[in-house]
């Protein structure tokens, strides 16, 4: 039998998805599943992109520019102008989702053997896009007792090497919902002018963000923008995971000339999605507002269920829409298959994510677990119900103190 690559036996499974098929089991024997392991948001996509696709009447589906239509781009400018953000649409490539911008991303500014430094825990596919793109992770560890807040600079400075190009973070975060602010973003701004390091923002959720904070872009900051590179995405701000776009935003004109290169390989983005997207453009603000209210309200029933079952322990996340929580378990991975496997209450049980797979150090996220608080309430307070009875029961529990 013929080899696969080393890439290939390198590319980590996905911890969001490995599951699904002892979920799908479990479903086969008339167990509910309560899906809080991807974060699939419930939460009905506007009208706007709905009525878009509905009337969408071209004869023929053609290619797009690749870098996405110009009608598109050039409002796209508008939206980012009403954030503070001043880009042209030539500062823009429509990509095909987030992922596709942050393949461009890394491919565009290095080389094979070429570092990325990456607070973890961090969302799972950045793992396997370096490795897609023959780049090694340098992880910084950031912690659950501080609702994992950005680490110390010197920990940066530490990690920095001949080879490293860039530092990465998500903004608020997935898997932890941090919400970084504008004071350490600068921090950042001046540690990639101090190295001469490109900074990779993922700012997909940046409109939930909860308590009164609001969102600071690195678009925003003040003498980086030939080092900006922010990734973005229609998915989770317009509930339309599938219509798969996004975009790879830069003023810095050689690396979107690099990055057009990659663009025009794959020819263009998909042209109904841009059209989908486009009409997006237009969601009312109400829509926004209430779908805030709602992921709060959420939050708020996870983080105080959690909480509150012996053992277990996480912050209040102040964006996104996930709680990475630390719970008394001995193995993460085991614990999520045996939820599906063996566990039921009432003929329901829960699916949730791994910690281990948002870390690239050994061993990290063992005890940990990301929680999509991505159903309606009624959903998630019989899913924490769920939780807390398994966690009574599990057979490697360990000992609260």
């Amino acid at each position: 039998m013929p080899e696969i690559s080393e890439k290939g036996k390198k590319m980590p499974a996905s911890p969001i998805r490995k599951l699904v098929p002892f979920a799908d089991k479990a479903k086969q024997r008339g167990i509910q599943v309560f899906h809080l392991n991807i974060g699939q948001p419930d939460i009905e996509t506007p009208q706007t992109i709905l009525d878009a696709i509905h009337h969408f009447d071209q004869k023929v589906i053609e290619y797009s520019h690749s870098a996405g239509f110009l009608s598109y781009r050039t409002k796209l400018t508008q939206y980012y102008a009403k954030l503070g953000i001043s880009i042209q649409p030539d500062d823009i490539i429509i990509t095909t989702g987030g992922s596709e911008a942050i393949l461009f991303a890394l491919q565009s500014t290095m080389d094979p053997g070429d570092e990325i430094i990456i607070p973890e825990p961090f969302y799972a596919n950045y793992n396997g896009f370096a490795i897609n793109s023959g780049v090694i992770v340098k992880p910084i560890p950031s912690f659950i007792e501080n609702g994992f807040a950005l680490p110390a600079i010197s920990e940066f400075e530490k990690a920095i090497g001949p080879r490293t190009k860039a530092i990465m973070i998500c903004n608020p975060n997935n898997p932890t919902g941090y919400l970084y602010s504008p004071e350490e973003l600068e921090l950042l701004r001046d540690i990639a002018l101090k190295y001469n390091l490109y900074l990779f923002a993922d700012e997909v959720y940046r409109e939930f963000c909860y308590d009164g904070r609001e969102h600071f872009s690195i678009m925003q900051l003040e003498g980086l923008d030939q080092h900006a590179v922010l990734i973005d995405s229609v998915s989770k701000r317009y509930s339309a995971c599938g219509i798969r776009i996004g975009c790879i935003i830069s003023k810095n004109k050689q690396l979107m000339a690099t990055a057009m290169k990659f663009a025009q390989a794959r020819l263009s983005p998909p042209s109904i999605g841009q059209v989908a997207a486009e009409a997006a453009l237009d969601t009312p603000a109400q829509y926004f507002e209430n779908v805030r209210n709602e992921y709060f309200a959420r939050r708020n029933v996870v983080v105080e269920a959690i909480n509150k079952m012996p053992g277990a322990f996480c912050t209040s996340p102040q964006g996104a829409f996930y709680v990475m929580a630390r719970l008394p378990i001995d193995d993460s991975d085991l614990f999520c298959k045996w939820l599906l496997e063996d566990f039921e209450s009432k003929g329901r049980t829960v699916m949730i994510a791994p910690g281990t797979g948002f870390y690239s150090t050994p061993g990290k996220g063992i005890d940990e677990v990301r929680i999509s608080y991505v159903l309606r309430v009624d959903e998630l307070q019989q899913a924490m119900e769920c939780l807390a009875e398994a966690l009574t029961i599990y057979p490697h529990r360990k000992h609260c103190k």
